[in-house]
């Protein structure tokens, strides 16, 4: 469906509901309830919703907790010793790798810090960082610590790809002339693969070609792309990469990320890491050993044995997505989010702009609506309605009509509410 088939009335988006293959996923989540019924959400770019079945995978593991202790590691019904095992091939398949690639573990500001670690290795001719302006803080933050940690200066070693003037997204061709003109210097890339103030999903694989063309080592912050775009980390070849999971993954608030490297550093043992006792060779683990050796692949990255209930929620949702698949998760996502592109145009007004970009390869799925006054304050009324979008300052409202969960008939009542709301 394309946006040139929508139509305005509620009819259309009811009649398009009744034609989604998907629809039947919505009965799968739980929703915020106000007034008895269910809040209009949103936001599922921020925090996803809670599948149904997260209770039943987490009282398994409390159960076995309960009746077995400490053999639940060896006997439970999912014994925890490998539990982590339980996701690869799921986690894999849902960003385009091999199950060696791909590792469940801490979370995504630990898991970048740890990647840095290994893959920044400065030199006093090439030691410069390239992100977005606008990244997400955290990633800010952590790679302005790890230059100072290495001895350099942000304001200096820091390059922050920049919009042309008047304009809210980064062009492509600009981000191939900085590699371009200053690779020489650049040690690492390190972009999102959907920025999350903007929405603007970048050409992986063209800044992957043109940064390791230069030298530089490539890497992606998903945190905003996992769940939310098909994505072919192993073909695309980028270093390493991270994301969270509790927003377009549904794993929970605060739930444990996930960490790419890629195949062709699986047995690097040379490159520096931080070690844990989890990373270790698992053939070997428990003899205690004084001296480190990684397991090949991602797991090598490991520190801790990770947190059984927070794996036990993920994999409630990672089972969904396994049955559903990528590919018509977005094939579903490019014609609602289209949708809500078309029902706002319908309704062109000085009062707001999209600043997401316009073509849907180039987006996932939300709107970031920019409104020109008193945008903060219309968020709220919204959200008192049980309509839950999200503000990021200065002006931006962000929106996002998840295909697992949300439906057309919910797209278009978020159009009338928030036109209605900005005429007021």
């Amino acid at each position: 469906m394309s946006k040139f088939d929508f139509q305005r009335g509620e009819d259309f988006a009811m009649a398009a509901d009744s034609r989604d293959p998907l629809r039947t996923y919505r009965d799968r989540f739980l929703f915020p309830k106000i007034a008895g019924g269910d809040c209009l959400y949103l936001c599922g770019h921020s925090l996803g919703l809670q599948p149904k079945t997260v209770a039943s995978y987490i009282e398994q593991e409390l159960k076995d907790w309960a009746e077995l202790g400490v053999e639940g590691h060896f006997h439970a019904k999912h014994p925890w010793m490998p539990y982590h095992r339980l996701l690869a091939e799921q986690t894999a398949k849902l960003v385009g790798a091999k199950p060696i690639e791909v590792v469940v573990m801490n979370s995504l500001t630990v898991n970048l810090h740890l990647m840095m670690v290994s893959f920044y290795r400065p030199t006093p001719q090439r030691y410069k960082i390239v992100i977005e302006r606008g990244a997400f803080p955290s990633d800010q933050y952590a790679v302005q610590s790890q230059i100072r940690f290495h001895g350099f200066d942000p304001a200096t070693a820091l390059i922050e790809v920049t919009p042309l003037p008047g304009e809210s997204c980064l062009r492509e061709e600009e981000i191939d002339l900085l590699i371009k003109q200053s690779g020489d210097e650049i040690a690492l890339i390190l972009l999102g693969g959907v920025n999350y103030a903007t929405g603007q999903a970048f050409d992986m694989q063209r800044i992957t070609r043109s940064g390791h063309a230069r030298g530089c080592i490539v890497a992606f912050d998903l945190a905003h792309a996992a769940g939310n775009l098909p994505l072919s980390l192993h073909d695309w070849g980028p270093d390493f990469a991270a994301w969270c999971s509790y927003k377009y993954l549904n794993g929970g608030p605060g739930c444990i990320a996930g960490c790419f490297v890629h195949e062709r550093h699986a047995r690097a043992w040379d490159l520096p890491r931080f070690a844990g006792w989890w990373g270790h060779n698992e053939r070997s683990r428990f003899e205690m050993g004084p001296s480190f050796q990684p397991m090949p692949g991602a797991e090598g990255w490991q520190l801790s044995n990770p947190p059984i209930v927070s794996l036990a929620s993920l994999r409630a949702s990672m089972d969904i997505f396994h049955e559903v698949g990528m590919e018509r998760l977005r094939a579903k996502s490019i014609s609602l989010t289209a949708y809500l592109e078309f029902l706002l145009d319908q309704n062109a007004s000085s009062k707001f702009s999209i600043s997401t970009p316009r073509e849907q390869g180039r987006r996932g799925a939300q709107l970031s609506i920019r409104i020109a006054q008193k945008g903060r304050a219309l968020c709220q009324r919204l959200t008192e309605k049980g309509i839950i979008g999200d503000w990021r300052e200065p002006d931006t409202y962000r929106v996002a009509p998840v295909p697992l969960y949300n439906s057309y008939l919910e797209v278009f009542r978020f159009a009338q509410h928030f036109l209605a709301a900005l005429e007021h």
